[in-house]
């Protein structure tokens, strides 16, 4: 009993192994129909591949001239925006200097109104140099006392760039000089300026105050007059009773001794 039992138990165990003869044709069969399908779907796939990367590379293309475009669109829009900044650039470079040139210039207007209104207290303080003659003591004090006021005043003018003109010699120039009078004289040479009648001024390179000055004229021809010329005859004419004197004067000795 126990033999019996034990032997239909190989062939539950491996079923798959076990195969009918029919099953083993039918797989033949099918291989062989596999077999001779083969070429004919390699014959219909390779119509397929040769169309593919044809409509890859046209694909290709279209998307590499559109890339172009936008490249060629993008740098467009940068070059404008290039010659935008550029010109934005340019103009904020303008309104920087002619912001700083109208400062400048304000700084210099209110500077020359300022000066303008010291000037005469320099003009002062000059004439009251030439003119004061300190005597005493107490006379220099003060003299020296004024004098170290406008000396003050000068060195303050000139740490703001105001200098003073010396024109005398020169020749005369409307753009620094103003002619108050014309001299006739031998020592200058026509148009040259002889005198400062008042002191001008320079402001860096600019004018603050034209000078007033004496400027050389040719001097006058002398002209003889009728008088000068008929001098020399009445002189002859006064001359001959003189002379007539003169020789009648022995006679009337002679005559006198006889």
């Amino acid at each position: 009993m126990i033999d019996e039992q034990k032997q239909p138990e190989p062939t539950s165990e491996h079923p798959e192994q076990t195969s009918t003869p029919s099953e083993q044709s039918g797989e033949d069969v099918h291989n062989a129909q596999a077999e001779s399908d083969s070429p004919q779907q390699e014959a219909e796939v390779t119509p397929e591949l040769s169309t593919e990367p044809e409509q890859e590379i046209e694909a290709l293309k279209q998307e590499i001239a559109n890339l172009q475009g936008q490249l060629e669109q993008q740098t467009q829009q940068n070059e404008s925006l290039q010659s935008q900044s550029k010109r934005m650039a340019a103009d904020f470079e303008n309104f920087r200097r002619r912001s700083q040139g109208e400062k400048e210039e304000l700084e210099q207007k209110v500077k020359r109104e300022t000066i303008l209104e010291l000037l005469p207290v320099v003009d002062n303080f000059e004439r009251a140099r030439s003119q004061i003659k300190p005597d005493t003591d107490g006379e220099m004090s003060i003299h020296k006392s004024y004098q170290g006021v406008y000396k003050q005043l000068v060195d303050g003018l000139k740490s703001m760039g105001v200098s003073a003109m010396r024109p005398e010699g020169e020749e005369f120039d409307p753009n620094y000089h103003e002619a108050a009078m014309r001299e006739p004289s031998e020592e200058y040479g026509e148009g040259e300026v002889i005198e400062q009648l008042v002191r001008g001024y320079l402001l860096g390179d600019r004018v603050l105050r034209h000078a007033m000055v004496k400027v050389a004229a040719p001097p006058e021809p002398v002209v003889e007059s009728e008088e000068q010329t008929s001098e020399p005859s009445d002189q002859e004419q006064t001359s001959e009773p003189s002379d007539q004197e003169q020789t009648s004067e022995p006679s009337d000795q002679e005559n006198y001794s006889g």
